[in-house]
């Protein structure tokens, strides 16, 4: 399959401080990749780097190239970014009402993404357009639909709204950056479902940003864990999230597991919380709340590949082969 996504050595700086550390991936034509970790991991600020938004005061380093863009995204002037954000990559946010303006007509804001990248002939095609998306999104009555405004929907049908923004110009790449955390646990399978569907009816490929490995399980062949603002493990998912090496994947599995509880009768935990940005330990990021941690873990593990697209970043991985 054809690379469009590939990530070397990305990073997000503050200052002095690194939030988002040399993180690296390859996403392949209509492959579903996982990117997964708790709150304050990195994994949004990864996905606002790829996109070229973040805001002022943080500054990307690396390199993110998508496939049909003859420029690296890193570095790249807004007006460059302009062109190629919506039409190669888009992204589906967390927040929907913040993604849509309150002031414009749903239909006129699908057909502004079209006509902006050259997608409709003209308006009426534009607007013709709009309206085909918005039914394959499934919203009852989609012709209705386009002439309402956003606060007229529920959260889920305002979350399908903005999936049809994003693949209104069959994008290489869909980035989705928690869709349904704020959904309730039904709407959340149905926009879920419709998220795969439609990346796949569309060719996109679908890297689905989610601390919740259910979704990931559910929904992608592929997954990274990342941590500390780096990636820590990544592999197939069935492999990842039933053999995990990295300790920290090793916890979330565990976490995730509401039948096993310890001799308390308590759930299993990840001992301690995710540290405030730009303050993770120095060597492994992990070390500080792993049971496993011995004086190596003050070093940064190296990575060990154990297949294409496979491995981890641990002196004292689950299941053996114990460094250092």
């Amino acid at each position: 399959m054809t690379d469009v996504l590939t990530v070397t050595g990305l990073g997000v700086t503050a200052g002095d401080v690194r939030l988002v550390d040399d993180v690296g991936m390859t996403v392949r034509a209509g492959e579903r990749v996982g990117l997964i970790g708790e709150s304050g991991s990195g994994k949004s600020l990864t996905a606002l780097a790829l996109m070229g938004l973040l805001p002022e005061e943080l500054h990307p380093h690396g390199s993110v190239r998508v496939a049909g863009v003859d420029h690296d995204l890193v570095g790249a002037g807004e007006r460059r970014l302009s062109r190629v954000r919506g039409r190669r990559i888009a992204m589906v946010f967390q927040e929907p009402m913040t993604a849509l303006d309150p002031t414009m007509r749903v239909g006129r804001q699908v057909a502004e993404a079209l006509r902006v990248h050259g997608a409709a002939p003209s308006r009426r095609a534009a607007r013709e357009r709009a309206v085909d998306l918005l039914d394959q999104v499934g919203l009852p009555d989609p012709r209705a639909a386009a002439a309402a405004y956003p606060h007229q929907f529920s959260g889920g049908q305002r979350q399908r709204i903005v999936l049809a923004l994003a693949l209104a110009n069959d994008p290489a790449v869909l980035v989705a950056d928690e869709p349904t955390t704020a959904l309730d646990v039904t709407v959340q399978a149905l926009v879920l479902d419709l998220l795969v569907r439609a990346a796949g009816r569309h060719g996109s490929a679908l890297l689905l940003i989610t601390h919740d490995l259910p979704v990931v399980a559910t929904a992608c062949e592929r997954v990274l864990v990342m941590y500390g603002g780096r990636v820590v493990e990544s592999g197939p998912v069935h492999e990842v999230l039933t053999r995990p090496r990295h300790r920290y994947t090793e916890g979330l599995v565990g976490a995730s597991d509401l039948t096993t509880v310890d001799e308390r009768g308590r759930l299993a935990t990840i001992p301690g919380s995710v540290p405030p940005a730009g303050r993770f330990p120095a060597g492994c990021v992990f070390r500080t709340r792993c049971p496993a941690a011995t004086a190596v873990c003050a070093q940064r593990p190296p990575w060990t590949a154990t297949g294409p697209d496979t491995g981890y970043a641990c002196f004292h991985p689950a299941g053996g082969d114990r460094r250092g």
